[in-house]
């Protein structure tokens, strides 16, 4: 074939058609309410929430991502977060997102940042919040951006050589040459995101994460046995895997090259989904407190059913079993390993056109499913905690309210875009980061739910706490250009100090200090604590 992308790529386009079909059709269903465009007017049941609520949670990090971080750092990658988030994001839903819904079904909210500022009665607590939940969320975000234009950059490689060169003439690199190149793959998934956000709303998102989510795992699943049966030589499945687990290099098999302390300590970034804005939002549009009971009980199976064939394909791409040709993709212009290519080039590899176009079409569904929900929780926090709390309710109408939702969001996915388009680090990392920042803030929801102590001079100084603590820690790592293997080391009287990761000192000063600070300042008003802990 004188195109060997083509196929891929026309799978992939019509992938992006109809998601877009069902998100212009979801807006058929558009009650012209704020509340129905951004909560889907509280009208999601179990099966829906749990496929949004997981597909929103499972983006490019723990596809693309975990397969690039496997195969640098072994197969411990999967115990570091996937089988710690299994436990903690269910137990997240149960503890805070079934409290969160009956608080915003009580007291009509539909933000997290309405939440807190009636909680601490502050309005300041609103401002010092928006900035910093967007600042958060936009490397989040160009986790999915970047991912994206290397996902199908790879998966188109070879398609046009002559009008994508990538590397020298006389030395392409061979794995991404010729393939949709990242500037433009990227724009094209984020503007059919932005399309069916803005028409569609909450309700669009929902069902495209739930579309999504569906094909991601399914085609997740056929990747890894495709995969394994391809590189693995032997009869059955089973012999495949276990001939490729015998292929890997001692270090990757394990987790040998990370010490106890930094691995235990991966098991605080779950926490993070306890504050993810998104979440929050989509906690919201549950039809009733029944609605929980699925997502938590299969969250866990679904990220193990993800997270294995990934971790496993990162890992056995450092293997004997692997093929000389083609050679890994690299980063253009040096003999680095692309790691954020991992995934996409075994696909393109290892699988017949016809199937590397549907497992391209997965692939882009998961990132697709995280981009959508922030995108629009992003829109609806700048419409109803900058623009409606302070120019006031009565003064902006619900069109008003949509209209400026879009608005913001075709702002933001224009900032996102043009931060991806300079940005080339790895996946991992940068989620990494992100949830870490995330989870220092974890004690701070918590206690606005448990603890009728917490004032808003804790709570303030807590988030100042932990987004300094985060923002100096990123500038060292960033200045060591050790984003991704940063770690703080605490001396122990021995040689070998222990390495601990980044948010144990973010979350622990975000603590100390809330706690601190709330128990030397003066207690919430009564009628405050009588909102938000009646008494039984």
């Amino acid at each position: 074939m004188d195109h060997p992308g083509l196929p891929q790529l026309i799978i992939i386009l019509i992938y992006l058609a109809l998601l877009l079909m069902l998100g212009l059709f979801s807006s058929k269903l558009f009650k012209g309410t704020k509340e129905d465009y951004q909560v889907a007017s509280h009208s999601i049941g179990p099966f829906l929430l749990l496929m949004s609520m997981f597909g929103t949670t499972m983006t490019a990090f723990a596809l693309v991502g975990s397969s690039g971080e496997a195969f640098k750092a072994g197969v411990g990658v999967y115990g570091m977060l996937a089988s710690s988030s299994g436990i903690i994001h269910s137990l997240c839903f149960f503890v805070i997102g079934v409290k969160v819904w009956k608080l915003a079904r009580r007291h009509k909210y539909t933000t997290q940042i309405e939440f807190f500022r009636d909680r601490l009665d502050s309005d300041f607590v609103g401002l010092l919040l928006f900035p910093i939940l967007v600042g958060l969320v936009i490397p989040y975000l160009l986790v999915g951006v970047i991912s994206s234009g290397t996902v199908v950059q790879s998966l188109t490689a070879g398609l046009s050589p002559e009008w994508f060169p990538v590397g020298p003439p006389d030395n392409p690199v061979k794995a991404l040459n010729g393939g949709i190149p990242p500037w433009l793959g990227s724009l094209v998934i984020c503007v059919v995101v932005l399309i069916y956000v803005f028409f569609g709303g909450m309700r669009g998102t929902t069902w495209a994460n739930t579309l999504q989510t569906i094909v991601f795992m399914i085609l997740g699943v056929v990747t890894f046995v495709v995969i394994a049966n391809k590189l693995g030589g032997q009869e059955g499945l089973l012999a495949n895997i276990q001939a490729l687990g015998e292929s890997v290099p001692d270090e990757k098999a394990t987790r040998m090259t990370m010490s106890k302390t930094l691995f235990f300590t991966y098991l605080l970034i779950p926490l993070s989904v306890g504050m993810f804005p998104h979440l929050f939002q989509h906690w919201m549009t549950a039809k009733s407190a029944n609605s929980f009971k699925l997502p938590v009980v299969c969250h866990p199976i679904f990220i193990m059913i993800v997270w294995v064939p990934c971790v496993l394909v990162g890992v056995w791409a450092t293997g004997d079993l692997m093929p000389a040709k083609p050679p890994l993709p690299r980063i253009p212009g040096t003999d680095v390993v692309n790691a954020n290519a991992i995934l996409p080039f075994l696909v393109n590899t290892q699988t017949v056109a016809l199937l590397g176009g549907l497992l391209a079409a997965g692939i882009l569904a998961a990132i697709m499913s995280s981009l959508d929900s922030q995108f629009l929780c992003l829109g609806t926090i700048f419409a109803n905690d900058i623009l409606t709390h302070y120019k006031g309710a009565e003064n902006v109408s619900d069109k008003q309210q949509v209209l400026y939702t879009r608005l913001f969001i075709i702002a933001i996915v224009a900032v996102t875009y043009g931060f991806g388009l300079i940005s080339n680090n790895s996946v991992f990392a940068l989620g990494v980061w992100c949830f870490s920042g995330f989870s220092a803030l974890f004690p701070i929801v918590v206690a606005a739910l448990y603890w009728r102590r917490l004032t808003a001079a804790g709570a303030i100084s807590g988030i100042f706490a932990a987004i300094t603590s985060w923002g100096i820690l990123f500038y060292q790592a960033l200045s060591q250009n050790n984003l991704r293997e940063f770690a703080l080391k605490i001396p122990s009287g021995s040689d070998e100090p222990y390495e601990v990761m980044p948010v144990v000192a973010m979350l622990l000063s975000s603590l100390v200090t809330m706690v601190v600070v709330s128990l030397v300042t003066k207690p919430p008003k009564p009628e405050t604590l009588a909102k938000f802990f009646p008494e039984n």
